[in-house]
């Protein structure tokens, strides 16, 4: 059984990231998200242990000094950390592995897997992303400015990933999606692995 691909998908807040993942994973059955551990508070509509692992500071800092987490970083306050045993495990498996993270957190996985596929996604404009926050309801007037400052310095590490999805047309940014995991299975290393015995018996004249 050949290795799962991972990947790492960062976007501003209110790009469409999650959307976008959720989708790929409900029509891609070999692609699974990794469930990180954070110690924001849990959102209305969120469940524990499916959108995160919702953890106290202190048992956050707990794994974090027995080096449980492969990547971790610290957004708005909040800190949130990806479990390494988990994610090695369910690549040896055979499926690929999104994590999504934040470009600190991306930098991290790349240096530890450097093989690791990288995609950043930006929204079509900055009237857009303003849009999308304040549609959420969920937040009031200064934590948008806030998430929208934050967000123009997130824009700009944008250059540090592999791949870069607009997310104008949901469907078009789907298709692109898709696109970019089917390319990952299509190269010559990958397919040797997973085709090594066609490979052999196509050569052994």
């Amino acid at each position: 059984m050949s290795k799962g691909i991972l990947y790492t998908v960062s976007a501003p807040s209110g790009a469409g990231k999650t959307s976008l993942v959720s989708a790929l994973v409900k029509s891609s059955p070999e692609v699974c998200v990794s469930v990180s551990h954070t110690t924001r508070p849990m959102r209305p509509g969120e469940q524990c242990g499916v959108n995160y692992h919702f953890v106290s500071h202190d048992e956050f800092t707990g794994m974090l000094s027995e080096g449980a987490f492969l990547e971790h970083a610290q957004v708005f306050g909040n800190l949130y950390g990806t479990s390494q045993k988990w994610v090695e495990d369910t690549l040896k498996s055979g499926l690929d592995v999104i994590l999504e993270i934040d470009w600190q957190g991306a930098a991290q996985v790349r240096k530890l897997m450097p093989e690791t596929v990288s995609l950043f996604i930006l929204p079509p404009s900055l009237s857009a992303l303003r849009q999308r926050l304040t549609g959420r309801g969920q937040d009031d007037e200064s934590v948008i400015e806030a998430r929208m400052n934050e967000a123009i310095s997130e824009i700009s590490h944008y250059v540090e990933a592999d791949y870069l999805i607009i997310n104008d047309d949901f469907t078009v940014a789907l298709a692109q999606f898709q696109a970019l995991i089917t390319s990952q299975h299509l190269r010559q290393s990958s397919q040797s692995e997973r085709h090594a015995h066609l490979l052999t018996e196509l050569l052994a004249k």
